[in-house]
């Protein structure tokens, strides 16, 4: 059971550096992490009594 647990914290701190890796080396190999930059303008009416 302890070895079973033990493969398992390493499986994920695998998978933790491997995540880690790919966000900075994803742009190198074509993806892109960016949000699209749009402008949106929403008229906006205020009731002010």
């Amino acid at each position: 059971m302890g070895r079973l647990i033990k493969y398992l914290i390493y499986l994920i701190v695998l998978g933790l550096i491997g995540l880690v890796v790919y966000a900075y080396a994803g742009p190198f190999f074509g993806a892109d992490f960016d949000p699209p930059q749009t402008e949106v303008r929403v008229p906006v009416t205020l009731d002010a009594d």
